[in-house]
């Protein structure tokens, strides 16, 4: 997994609450397990039109946000059922941090295993953030080392994170890059467990 220590890039704002796993990427684009290429499903029904032509209105489909690495958005973002797909897409797009007022719990969770960086500011901090994506400037900085979002105009939020989810996106550790970390100490006890009880090994 990626490491995220600090992040320089354009924010897009999405200003709409409850947007769930099925809106973040739909269910025909489910049929794979792999990460790669599933951007092109992000938002589809947001992005284009039943002609599969995209719809030039819609913030992501906009020049100005070409490119966008910051997503700014509403309250209980990724709510519904639970897909590893939907941080997969967004992180396929080029987006590696979201900013809300809250997150449902499961894609919460999910965004510390594909080191996508779930941001929680207060609504008044996700405001302002979403009035500066709109004008002229919409270049942020999200650094997870400080704990702090600065927008274009250089006003600066803090944001409260775990401390070991922080250490773990800081190193660019999943579930299994954590335990890899233990790799010397397993390998010596399934050496002993190998010598006290013999009967244990496959034949």
């Amino acid at each position: 997994m990626q490491p995220f220590t600090r992040l320089d890039a354009p924010v897009a704002p999405l200003p709409l609450a409850n947007i769930d796993t099925d809106q973040i990427i739909p269910k025909q684009f489910l049929k794979t397990v792999e990460r790669e290429g599933l951007g092109k499903g992000l938002f589809y029904d947001f992005r284009f039109d039943e002609q599969g032509k995209e719809k030039a209105d819609f913030v992501l489909n906009r020049p100005e946000y070409k490119g966008a690495g910051v997503l700014v958005t509403g309250d209980n973002f990724g709510c519904g059922s639970s897909r590893e797909h939907a941080p997969w897409a967004l992180m396929d797009f080029g987006i590696r941090s979201v900013i809300a007022t809250s997150f449902a719990d499961i894609f919460y969770n999910n965004c510390f295993q594909n080191g996508l960086l779930p941001v929680v500011l207060r609504p008044e901090e996700v405001q302002a953030l979403m009035d500066e994506a709109k004008g002229g400037n919409h270049l942020v900085t999200v650094d997870l080392e400080s704990q702090t979002v600065t927008s274009p105009s250089g006003k600066v939020f803090q944001f409260e994170i775990d401390p070991q989810r922080r250490e773990k996106m800081l190193k660019g550790l999943d579930a299994i890059g954590e335990t890899l970390q233990a790799a010397d100490a397993i390998d010596v006890y399934e050496s002993k467990v190998a010598l006290g009880k013999p009967w244990l090994e496959p034949a």
